[in-house]
């Protein structure tokens, strides 16, 4: 099966599908059993409770503050929808003066927030099977690792309503959302180089950053 909905230049699904005939390649044709199975069990879903809820009131946030709130804004109102009242942040170590910016910015708006940092528990690298030319001290010294699965624990444990990661590690937010048990939504991407604007090597591809297409 393959899936190119990236490529497609059209869009027909922008329109009512009964408006439109759709590109032969698009998924939303129903013409392969599993496709027709698992959009069938999507919008089954929609009509269920607490799915149904977060998606309506996601598209209620897009529409009222469509190009004029920043996703601070979004998170906030999102969570009034939902009548999330304690949420959690999941904060790198090294975006922790921007957590904390945020921290205080929820509690103001009249949030209860747990926050957690990725390095709890300091577990060393090591003991993940690492060795230690792997680690960000090559000669010598002590990594400690970055521990989602003990911060989305301790979000649990907290009872938080909403999660909200600020800048987890490519493969850390992975296995957060795999153990977070509260919905969770993102507030920064990290990405060091760009200033954790990871769109900026997409837009710069053709250029600055070309030897992406290649590897």
């Amino acid at each position: 099966m393959n899936l190119i909905c990236a490529l497609c230049k059209r869009q027909d699904c922008l329109e009512a599908t009964n408006d439109r005939e759709l590109a032969g390649y698009c998924p939303g044709l129903r013409d392969n059993r599993s496709l027709v199975a698992a959009l069938d069990e999507a919008r089954e879903r929609y009509g269920r409770t607490p799915d149904q809820m977060i998606a309506r009131e996601a598209a209620r946030v897009e529409a009222e503050g469509y190009g004029e709130w920043t996703r601070v804004e979004e998170v906030m109102r999102f969570a009034e929808k939902l009548g999330a009242k304690h949420l959690g942040i999941a904060t790198c170590v090294g975006l922790i003066q921007e957590s904390r910016i945020l921290h205080e910015i929820l509690e103001s708006n009249g949030f209860d927030v747990s926050s957690v940092c990725c390095k709890v528990d300091s577990i060393d690298k090591l003991d993940l099977g690492l060795e230690q030319e792997e680690t960000l001290c090559p000669e010598g010294g002590f990594d400690p690792a970055c521990n989602p699965i003990g911060q989305a624990k301790i979000l649990n444990a907290a009872g938080t309503e909403l999660n909200l990661l600020v800048g987890l590690c490519v493969g850390h937010d992975t296995l957060f959302f795999k153990y977070a048990e509260a919905p969770t939504t993102v507030v920064v991407v990290k990405d060091r180089v760009t200033g954790h604007n990871p769109a900026a090597a997409l837009y710069t591809s053709h250029h600055y950053y070309k030897d992406l297409k290649r590897k």
